[in-house]
């Protein structure tokens, strides 16, 4: 597959929605069949567009959440109160609705898991969706790289995928570490507040390590962190960033 997607060269096409998971309460998780779908590498995106009955269109673009080895193409939605397409996916979409799908897209903010350099994975709220077909890759592959991901979330109910992530935290080669910004539960004795550069120096592989590292979230959570990294040390070519206009956390 080549490394970069050439919009020019993609197709649209049908998927079929055949699973629905309500991860929060404004992010729900879509499982598509795709007939034509040639496989994905782990942190690319797709584009999706609705049709309205007068012929309007719209489209936006989603990181993909399951890994390549998975059975279906995964997409997780975050609600955008003033969205035009996410609102539509989160509330309306049923099991068996078709969506147009054309993709994978994407060659630069993507990892293999033959790579055995550290991996250092910093997402803001649902930033962690390609983090999850990362994550998923790597155990499905028997990936050997250490892989460290620091999620920030306003609260406990804004996790996304809270409970597979508390499994994968489980396993020998994969660390978790997550911060809450705004509310935290009774007895919560993870992390509080923001990745800024004291929570990286704390908790994220050192410089030394030359971890390969990738930041995803909203974009100036995205630019504090990216930051925050070249400042304590990390080399910025080994940096790379995803970033979207959704709320801060």
């Amino acid at each position: 597959m080549a490394g970069t997607a050439i919009h020019g060269r993609l197709k649209w096409q049908l998927g079929t929605v055949v699973e629905l998971v309500e991860e929060t309460p404004n992010t729900r998780s879509i499982a598509l069949a795709l007939c034509n779908w040639h496989g994905h590498r782990a942190g690319q995106h797709v584009d999706v567009r609705l049709t309205a009955d007068d012929g309007y269109q719209a489209q936006r673009s989603y990181s993909i959440a399951s890994a390549p080895e998975d059975r279906n193409v995964v997409l997780t939605v975050e609600r955008l109160a003033d969205g035009e397409v996410s609102p539509y996916l989160v509330d309306e979409l049923r099991i068996g609705d078709q969506v147009e799908v054309r993709g994978p897209i994407g060659g630069y903010f993507v990892w293999e898991a033959t790579c055995e350099r550290p991996v250092l994975l910093v997402a803001g709220g649902s930033g962690v969706v390609p983090f999850r077909s990362m994550l998923r890759h790597h155990r499905a592959a028997g990936g050997a790289a250490p892989i460290r991901l620091l999620y920030s979330a306003r609260s406990q109910s804004a996790l996304i995928y809270r409970d597979e992530l508390t499994r994968m935290s489980g396993y020998p080669e994969i660390d978790i570490r997550i911060t809450l910004t705004r509310e935290q539960p009774g007895g919560w004795d993870g992390y509080r507040g923001r990745i800024d550069r004291g929570f990286i120096d704390l908790v994220a592989w050192p410089p030394a390590d030359r971890p390969l590292v990738y930041v995803c979230g909203p974009t100036a959570f995205v630019e504090t962190a990216a930051d925050a990294l070249v400042t304590l040390g990390h080399a910025p070519d080994l940096i790379r960033t995803e970033r979207f206009g959704g709320t801060g956390t």
